[in-house]
């Protein structure tokens, strides 16, 4: 069937206060203000053709700049890009805050399940939301597409056959920031760690590959979501005598820890930082002076290469001029693999959906190419950046200088070490 090119999106504002942009029919010809439908695949386990995505994420609190309004952005971006290859289907994007909420993250994703039929949640930034959203598609049999999830525990204990985490994830996390920092003479450790979810399957994981290459983990502490005063737990974390204060944390309270780690001088003596889940707009926040000299391991950096920046300069066209971040791109590259799943499957139904994007590699244009595994893991490179110094910048948002690309398999967790149900031994 020979490709058609959509419409234009028009956002409008439904009476719930959600956002929505509907996508226009293809293959329909308006005439006389009726619209007539060319010939369609038809689609009975599809109503209505009707593909429904739902963005939850944090749209004013603590990881709004890592995900949130941008994350709207790249999957309107990614139902455009299916638009001349979709078929027949259409497709909607709609959206919610869940406030770091993990009772209102579930309420959000169960309505729209239940009453609006949508298929897949997208995003789900806050490790507590996204595990709890896992359990209930499953449960609903629709997909979770958890591309801004960290949490390891989601392809481990808590793996569903409903679920594909795409970006990273703890254990790839620390895997390169520990490996990157030993390196360097880090080899005694202490962790400043937020009390939920993300924050303890980080210091986990990270704590693991600490003791794995031969360091020493002189302790830890936690503190709440989104603390404004940290300079307590830096002042404990500086008693300690580690070398390396690793900050288990993202989002604003890593902004404000290495703000006020400065401040408090509590890097002297040949004491370090080690951010073990950092992300673009969080050293945008910071400037350079402050950050300059992290190591950080992601997946995505929108100046890598040519189909980065290329897709970086349609998402910053629509956000005032703001890079993207991995999250981001994550969310533009799981619904577009979400999308095509639908397409090849010819239904909504979850698992069939997932199995058919696993059924070969992706070749994506920003993150290359990407496998899903069993365990619901997009596996992919990552690389390792150090934060750029100011003198070295060519302006703004060209912060990274890459170190090292770590390939695929050795990028994330070995499959058979998750503890993940699905996998037989």
């Amino acid at each position: 069937m020979s490709s058609q090119t959509e419409e234009p999106a028009r956002p409008s504002i439904r009476p719930d206060g959600l956002t929505t942009t509907r996508r226009a029919t293809l293959g329909l010809l308006a005439a006389g203000g009726t619209l007539l439908a060319a010939p369609a695949l038809v689609r009975a386990e599809v109503p209505g053709n009707l593909v429904k995505v739902g963005v939850l994420s944090d749209m004013s609190g603590p990881f709004a700049d890592q995900a949130g309004p941008g994350s709207v952005v790249s999957a309107k971006l990614a139902a455009d890009d299916f638009a001349a290859e979709a078929g027949g289907l259409k497709v909607e994007i709609v959206s919610a805050d869940h406030q770091n909420k993990p009772d209102i993250g579930v309420a959000t994703a169960r309505r729209w399940v239940d009453t609006e039929g949508v298929g897949a949640v997208v995003d789900l930034a806050n490790s507590a939301v996204g595990l709890g959203v896992s359990d209930l598609m499953r449960e609903k049999k629709r997909v979770a597409l958890a591309s801004s999830t960290a949490t390891s525990d989601l392809t481990g204990r808590a793996c569903s056959p409903n679920t594909v985490q795409w970006v990273t994830d703890t254990w790839a996390q620390a895997n390169g920031v520990v490996t990157g920092t030993m390196r360097q003479g880090g080899d005694s450790w202490f962790f400043l760690t937020v009390d939920y979810a993300l924050g303890h399957t980080l210091e986990r994981d990270a704590a693991e590959a600490v003791k794995r290459q031969g360091g020493k983990v002189m302790g830890q502490v936690r503190h709440p979501l989104n603390t404004a005063d940290l300079s307590a737990f830096l002042l404990q974390a500086q008693s300690s005598g580690a070398k390396v204060f690793a900050l288990a944390n993202t989002g604003s309270d890593v902004i404000n820890a290495i703000k006020q780690a400065a401040e408090f001088g509590v890097l002297r003596r040949g004491r370090s930082l080690a951010a073990l889940f950092i992300q673009l707009s969080d050293i945008h926040a910071l400037g350079l002076q402050a950050a300059q000299g992290l190591l950080l391991c992601e997946a995505f950096y929108w100046d890598l290469d040519a189909k980065t920046r290329a897709w970086s300069d349609r998402f910053s066209a629509q956000m005032g001029g703001r890079r993207p971040t991995m999250n981001h791109a994550g969310v533009y590259s799981a619904t577009l693999a979400y999308l095509r799943g639908v397409r090849e499957a010819k239904t909504l139904d979850g698992e069939t959906v997932v199995t058919a994007m696993r059924a070969k590699p992706i070749d994506d244009p920003l993150f290359g190419e990407v496998t899903i595994r069993q365990d619901g893991r997009a596996v992919h490179a990552m690389h390792l950046f150090r934060v750029k110094k100011p003198a070295d910048s060519r302006g703004a948002w060209d912060y990274y200088e890459k170190l090292e690309t770590i390939a695929p398999d050795q990028a994330f967790r070995p499959l058979d070490q998750g503890g993940c149900p699905l996998i037989r031994s």
